[in-house]
């Protein structure tokens, strides 16, 4: 069973191009090609990733956080409460109108109260300002790194300047051992996104960057198990330009620069832009669709290539949408709105509307009791009930 499904997965109708066999892959003392066992390799190196992100975390990041004035937010703690945490444990995080109400009742509490604590629950979930920036940091460097390295591997490859050298001699294209350690350093990342992602900030886009690190990585596997190593590269690179101005625009933000955070989004807004709608289309997607055809004639690994390719793309779509709205309220406003993706917190505004709304109760309440009692008179003349007092020789204080 299990010699069948490898004989058929690894058919080759289903990886190379017509009229090219496995035989003709075969690999000599000077020559070598893509091994789909290679990619093992990536988990190892992912889990010293996770390894050394924890040691830069720690060792850099947080002191660095602490000299650089970012300061934690104090959060009210919820008071303890078995019933209320039961439900937050076992049933969800953010209960409905009637929810609410059976709680206040099992626990004879007002349900303002109930609301409060809630709300002061789920801050207390939040990850901290500390936490934001040292992820941001662990982020940067590897960008700045990974982008860096791409730029050195590639700035003497033909097809960085030339798009249809992608596919001069394809499949039969050796790999080079700045290529392959180039692939392991991008695929081992990803993985260890998706080993920390439980553990990460969760923001708003959190199912969209599921779908992003699992196209990514089926991508990068794949391009390289099909040798499609120099569209690859490509692909790889254009993503970490913009990569490298995000991670700074956050940190700064977590820092309260706001100038230049701000003028660091504009730089990261048009770079994302460009190198995402415009140099990506061009230079991978049209790449693969039509140069490619000038070669070979399609087949599978052809159109899986590109579903996957136009899946990013989709969600290159998506983000530069979310983007695109905070340029807009920037140039309206003046000043960067927070990060549409960032799970904020809830304290602040609710705290604020709770504030605003027990002062109007109360100024009711005492407007009520002071109009029932005869006080407010339009006349300016004393309260009638005083002056009855005052006749009969019993004039009491209020």
């Amino acid at each position: 069973m299990a010699r069948s499904l490898y004989e058929w997965l690894w058919q080759h109708e289903f990886w190379l191009p017509p009229g090219i066999t496995w035989e003709d892959m075969q690999e000599s003392e000077d020559t070598h090609y893509p091994q789909p066992r290679d990619l093992l390799l990536s988990i190892p190196f992912a889990l010293i990733l996770v390894v050394i992100r924890c040691a830069f975390e720690r060792a850099i990041a947080l002191p660095l956080s602490t000299k650089l004035g970012v300061r934690d937010k104090q959060r009210p703690k919820a008071q303890p409460n078995p019933v209320l945490e039961t439900f937050y444990s076992t049933r969800r995080k953010n209960p409905q109108e009637g929810e609410l109400l059976s709680l206040a009742k099992q626990c004879d509490l007002p349900l303002r109260k109930v609301e409060k604590w809630f709300r002061h629950r789920r801050n207390m979930d939040r990850p901290s300002l500390s936490k934001k920036f040292s992820e941001a940091c662990w982020r940067f460097t590897f960008y700045i790194i990974s982008f860096f390295t791409g730029l050195a591997v590639l700035y003497d490859k033909p097809w960085l300047w030339d798009h249809r050298e992608c596919w001069t001699g394809y499949p039969q294209q050796p790999l080079q051992p700045s290529l392959f350690w180039y692939y392991m350093l991008e695929l081992s990342f990803y993985w260890s996104l998706v080993f920390t992602l439980p553990f990460d900030v969760k923001r708003k886009d959190f199912k969209e960057q599921i779908v992003h690190h699992a196209a990514t990585i089926f991508l990068i596997s794949f391009s390289y198990c099909a040798n499609y190593i120099r569209i690859g590269t490509l692909v790889m690179v254009i993503h970490d330009a913009s990569d490298c101005f995000l991670e700074p625009t956050k940190i700064f933000n977590y820092m309260k620069w706001k100038k230049t955070c701000d003028s660091l989004f504009m730089i990261f807004s048009a770079v994302f832009l460009i190198s995402r709608l415009v140099i990506y289309p061009y230079t991978v997607l049209y790449n693969t669709y039509y140069y490619s055809m000038e070669i070979f004639q399609p087949f599978f690994g052809y159109y899986f290539v590109n579903v996957l390719l136009m899946i990013l793309q989709l969600l290159h779509v998506f983000w530069s949408c979310l983007i695109i709205h905070m340029v807009y309220k920037f140039l309206l406003q003046g000043t960067m709105e927070k990060d549409m993706r960032s799970d904020t917190e809830e304290s602040d505004k609710d705290e604020e509307r709770d504030k605003i709304r027990e002062k109007e109760k109360n100024g009711i309440t005492c407007f009520s009791n002071v109009a029932s009692n005869g006080y407010v008179q339009r006349n300016g003349s004393e309260p009638l009930d005083s002056r009855a007092h005052r006749a009969n020789g019993h004039a009491k204080e209020r």
